[in-house]
């Protein structure tokens, strides 16, 4: 068994009572002094952000005739707005169309032309599809669904139709880009969208992106793999064991030693044995 250290061996902090090993404490001075010199900060030692997705979970409806703004990261800047409009004519025809467009011309979304070439489509994406760089983008707007009746009373008969990616859509996804710091991020966007005769309605329950520039982002997970592995940034050991400080706390010299002391404290005595 190891004989416990004299009341000797330690010295006291006046600030916070946390009773160190004064060769201990001694080490660590000249440890926080080289970091401090060597021009290494407390940013600079924290470990670099990693990549996480950032999670929205929603439930609204996209109302006929009115606009939907989405804010995919709120910075309270709208990024995409989604497009309900609904019309008649006097002859009886009436239409409906669900799209969505930029609101800012760096963002893109990911979709596709017909083939006559005159309609642009946004994509409804199944769960599991990956949504970055090497995907075909593009700025303006989209269309996700169209509806039209045509006749009406005046002619006596009438006839009905719904066309689009989006008809009648269960959780589909919209694949979206647009710009942070200048820098491209992915995103998605989860909807469910249906048409009635020249009704169209949807609801969007959900939409996420990527924090980090560049990098895809898969549809429909809402983590990314690191955040189910490790720890939350930035999580304190609240041991009772007095533990070795970290670079950061070092690098602040005896105003972060201080800190450290603190916790150190408020977390019990040693428990060496």
């Amino acid at each position: 068994m190891t004989k416990p250290r004299s009341r000797k061996e330690y010295r006291a902090d006046p600030k916070s009572g946390l009773r160190l090993s004064a060769k201990l404490e001694q080490t660590m001075l000249a440890y926080a002094a080289a970091a401090t010199a060597a021009g290494v900060g407390i940013l600079a030692l924290t470990c670099p952000a990693e990549a996480r997705i950032i999670y929205t979970r929603a439930n609204e409806e996209l109302l006929p005739n009115k606009l939907f703004p989405l804010d995919l990261n709120h910075d309270t800047k709208k990024d995409f707005t989604f497009d309900d409009s609904h019309g008649s004519t006097s002859i009886g025809a009436a239409w409906g169309i669900l799209t969505i467009f930029p609101n800012r011309s760096t963002n893109e979304i990911l979709g596709y032309q017909t083939a006559n070439g005159f309609n642009r489509m946004a994509s409804a994406l199944a769960a599991g599809v990956q949504v970055g760089p090497k995907e075909k983008f593009s700025p303006g707007e989209r269309i996700m669904l169209r509806t039209s009746v045509s006749g009406g009373h005046r002619r006596g008969t009438s006839s009905s139709r719904c066309i689009g990616p989006w008809k009648n859509a269960t959780n589909r996804y919209l694949g979206l880009k647009f710009i942070i710091n200048g820098k491209p991020h992915y995103g998605w966007a989860r909807l469910s969208v249906s048409c009635s005769n020249v009704v169209v309605s949807g609801i969007l329950s959900g939409y996420a992106y990527e924090t980090v520039p560049n990098k895809p982002i898969i549809t429909g997970k809402t983590k990314d793999d690191a955040e189910t592995n490790n720890p939350a940034e930035g999580a304190e050991d609240l041991s009772p064991s007095v533990t070795a400080p970290t670079l950061g706390r070092l690098a602040q010299g005896t105003s972060g030693l201080s800190t450290w002391r603190i916790g150190q404290e408020a977390a019990g005595p040693s428990s060496n044995k």
